[in-house]
């Protein structure tokens, strides 16, 4: 698995598809994943600090988490297939971990939100490079 990080977020208001750009932790190499408007609102308010008066989906999805006496402890970005990006939220709960299948970017979100860690696959980033998969940036 490799380490990433968000590197941008590009924001459309006259498109519903956003675009996240991960970038390697301790590498070059990047690759954009195409999200939805909420998602991107999602980030880009917590990039910013906005608080807001209630929780919203992603905030219930975490007091889900919390709740239930787990912790948020990674997202890795882990298959594509059809240009589809899969991912995993993994769970940390009674000594165990659990895999729970996201879409990336509400993974990505909560990542953003809690400080969690970012990984992809090193198959999905080998394909995604060795195939221009999108715009490789």
């Amino acid at each position: 698995m490799i380490p990433m990080e968000l590197s941008k977020i590009v924001i459309n208001e006259t498109s519903d598809e956003q675009i996240v750009i991960l970038k390697e932790t301790n590498g070059a190499r990047s690759f954009p994943i195409v999200i939805g408007i909420y998602e991107a609102a999602a980030i880009d308010r917590k990039v910013k600090n906005v608080k807001t008066a209630r929780p919203l989906t992603h905030d219930l999805i975490l007091n889900i988490i919390k709740g239930l006496g787990a912790n948020l402890l990674k997202v890795v970005v882990n298959d594509l297939k059809k240009n589809t990006f899969y991912a995993n939220l993994v769970v940390g709960i009674d000594g165990k971990e659990v895999a729970i299948d996201s879409r990336p970017s509400d993974a990505i979100v909560l990542a953003i939100q809690t400080n969690t860690p970012i990984f992809v696959e090193d198959k999905v980033l080998n394909e995604v490079i060795n195939n221009s998969f999108g715009d490789v940036v």
